[in-house]
């Protein structure tokens, strides 16, 4: 019989293998005929249009500001409004309701997640991709200048159209005028243009409108986030629950993130663990109002992480080693884990619907981000 190893003593055994295999993991590539027939993890912000609206609760009269802001300049052929605030605040969530919305069904509709790596030929490429038809895939073009003209005479064609510019960090005037430069078209289009970003900064230089600055959300927006990721209405005790709940989502702050966090990790959960969440420690790392409400998102993701079970932190700690931004290849990460043993034996799945399941999990609980 073989011995049985305890997960905190694998993760340790593990610690070695990941180290050595770090350096050829950040250099290793796949051959773009074999990378696009792979299913990928992709970032929820670069697939707008496959979110529903229902998962966004609240921001109602925000995005009726947005939309408002959109529609009401006049003056430039192209408008650039912002949204900044905090992060996790939902910036991306109410951007993507604007995306969604039938106001711009017409409209060539495209969306960027730019990142804090900011790379004007990348999102040059991106915009054009978008706006070509499948069977065009391969006419774009690779330098700057000739995407910048093929970019002007794609708006001009397509007349109408609205860009998502989401998670802008370039702080550099001379950069963002560029950006600016690249959407700013002739006569004959009108390009509307959402920017989401954490820097006021950026938010004033690159508008042309004035940029939005998201507020906090409410505690019953919180609650109400808490009670969808949690199932709340099929819950037997939930009349003993609701205060509890309560009181859990006032520790949020406004924050939409921690809202999501805390709700998904509550799911099925016991009377019992909803207590031990509204009176742990971990919410006392708050120090400042300032800090209070970005504490509130690394508290609610750490109780998360916390109640996680032993495999799924050690598949999540994994994923350390990719840059944030990085795209994953879904294959290629869960023939990591089965490589690495994070697997654990079962009759029921193979590992590699154990994989998927992972993945689910850590997509669910906001750890990783990407399509259902």
């Amino acid at each position: 019989m073989k011995k049985k190893i305890n997960m905190p003593d694998k993760m340790k055994k593990m610690q070695k293998r990941l180290q050595d295999i770090t350096k050829d993991l950040h250099n290793y590539s796949v051959p773009s005929e074999i990378r696009n027939n792979e299913q990928q993890l992709p970032d929820i912000r670069e697939n707008a249009g496959t979110v529903e609206e229902a998962e966004m609760i609240g921001r109602i009269d925000e995005k009726l500001e947005i939309l408002g802001r959109l529609s009401g300049s006049t003056a430039e052929r192209t408008t650039f409004v912002p949204i900044w605030g905090f992060g996790g605040i939902g910036k991306t969530s109410l951007a993507r309701s604007v995306y969604n919305d039938r106001k711009f069904e017409i409209h060539s509709r495209v969306w960027v997640y730019v990142s804090q790596i900011f790379d004007l030929k990348k999102i040059g490429r991106t915009i054009i991709s978008q706006l070509l038809e499948p069977e065009q895939q391969r006419e774009v073009p690779h330098d700057l200048h000739t995407i910048n003209i093929r970019l002007q005479k794609l708006l001009v064609e397509k007349k109408n159209i609205l860009v998502i510019l989401d998670d802008l960090w370039e702080k550099h005037p001379s950069q963002l005028e560029k950006l600016k430069a690249m959407l700013m078209q002739g006569e004959g289009c009108k390009v509307l243009v959402v920017i989401t970003t954490r820097d006021e900064g950026i938010a004033n230089e690159i508008s042309t409108v004035q940029p939005y600055n998201l507020p906090q959300l409410s505690d019953e927006m919180c609650w109400g986030i808490m009670r969808q990721k949690c199932n709340f209405e099929t819950r037997h005790d939930k009349e003993r629950l609701e205060p509890i709940g309560r009181e859990i989502a006032k520790k949020c702050k406004g924050v939409a993130l921690a809202a999501q966090s805390l709700g998904h990790m509550l799911k099925s959960k016991p009377y019992r663990e909803w207590d031990w969440v509204r009176t742990n420690h971990v919410w006392k790392l708050s120090t400042s109002i300032d800090a209070s409400s970005r504490n509130e998102v690394l508290g609610s993701l750490l109780l998360s992480y916390n109640f996680m079970p032993p495999y799924l932190k050690l598949c999540f700690s994994y994923c350390a080693i990719f840059p944030k931004g990085f795209k994953m290849v879904k294959n290629h990460l869960i023939y990591q884990w089965i490589a690495l043993g994070f697997m654990e034996p079962s009759s029921t799945f193979s590992n590699w619907q154990l994989g998927e399941s992972y993945l689910m999990q850590l997509q669910e609980m906001s750890f990783l981000q990407g399509c259902k």
